[in-house]
């Protein structure tokens, strides 16, 4: 049996565009295991480059396979692109389901292109935990852009706006709603907006709503100076893929100028430090439920405590333990 090479080794690998190399450490980032720790940190302070594009947007409105054209748009410009496609766990293996993946088979053959399916195993808001480890390896790798595919959850998606420099919503005609990304919740987030499937008849009364909740300052652009665009794509035919590749670079550049950018990064960041504090937290109280923990939560639920009370005093506990 061949030697389980440490994380920390495949660092440099990672970083030459090994491809194998990315691979194991993006499995090892999925599963978040102690061991891999010093290889993530490491990779972070070498990443910081890519383009990282958020899209997201109700299931049925054809993120997938607008992805897939989008990624072949990506490589014609000579940029390369990694895809980060978020599915729904397997109720039985916990795994992803991998519905991305498949659709995206024919992009396997392009050594620019990667595509890596990841499962929720519960994560809420639409991506799954280790996603932006994931961002991290693969912008350390050498991609140009990272892609974002959410799962597809509704009003508990807008995760997505604190993980990515550019975030497109996508709507689709004839899902029970003229506008999904109203009800949904998630109509103030985007930079783009893209309405999808836009060969049907009944599209253009979206483009309408949309450009309208727009005009009326429903949805603020979050850049000075940007003015959130709304596309008609069709991936059936190929149209407006280019125009909203077009549309993501132009954005950056406008981050840039605005000095937006940094402002994301600092977003980004504060998300990144909060969550990873929230699963520190959450691993304390898994290592110590059978000790001082069990003593709170029979105050609490005596009601000799408040939850918030005792929350207090756990932070305080475990806050001073290893």
């Amino acid at each position: 049996m061949a030697a389980v090479v440490p994380s920390l080794e495949l660092v440099d690998r990672v970083c030459a565009g090994e491809i194998n190399a990315i691979a194991r450490l993006l499995t090892r980032a999925e599963a978040g295991s102690a061991e891999c720790r010093p290889a993530l940190d490491e990779i972070y302070r070498r990443a910081g480059r890519a383009h990282v594009v958020g899209i997201t947007g109700v299931p049925g409105s054809g993120k997938s396979t607008l992805v897939a054209r989008l990624a072949r748009e990506i490589r014609a410009s000579g940029r390369k692109v990694a895809i980060v496609a978020i599915d729904p766990s397997s109720p039985f293996t916990g795994g992803s389901i991998l519905g991305d993946r498949i659709r995206m088979n024919d992009l396997a053959g392009d050594p620019g292109i990667f595509v890596r399916s990841m499962a929720t195993r519960g994560a809420l808001g639409g991506l799954a935990r280790g996603t932006l480890e994931a961002v991290d390896i693969l912008d350390a790798a050498g991609f140009d852009m990272v892609i974002v595919e959410t799962v597809g959850v509704g009003q508990d998606e807008v995760d997505i706006v604190r993980a990515s420099h550019t975030t497109v919503v996508m709507s689709a005609p004839g899902l029970g709603d003229d506008i999904q990304a109203i009800k949904a919740g998630v109509l103030e987030i985007a930079d783009i907006h893209v309405v999808s499937k836009c060969d049907r008849p009944d599209a253009n009364k979206t483009l309408i709503d949309l450009k309208a909740m727009l005009i009326m300052g429903l949805a603020l652009a979050r850049v000075p100076g940007w003015k959130v665009p709304v596309l008609a794509t069709s991936s059936a035919r190929g149209e407006g893929v280019a125009e909203l590749f077009d549309a993501i670079v132009r954005h950056r550049a406008a981050l840039e100028a605005e000095g937006g950018i940094d402002m994301r990064r600092r977003m980004i960041a504060e998300r990144r430090l909060l969550k990873a504090a929230e699963g520190i937290i959450a691993d304390r109280f898994e290592q110590h439920r059978g000790g001082r923990i069990a003593d709170l939560l029979g105050n609490v639920m005596g009601r000799q405590t408040s939850p918030y009370a005792a929350a207090v005093e756990l932070l305080n506990e475990i806050g001073m333990e290893d």
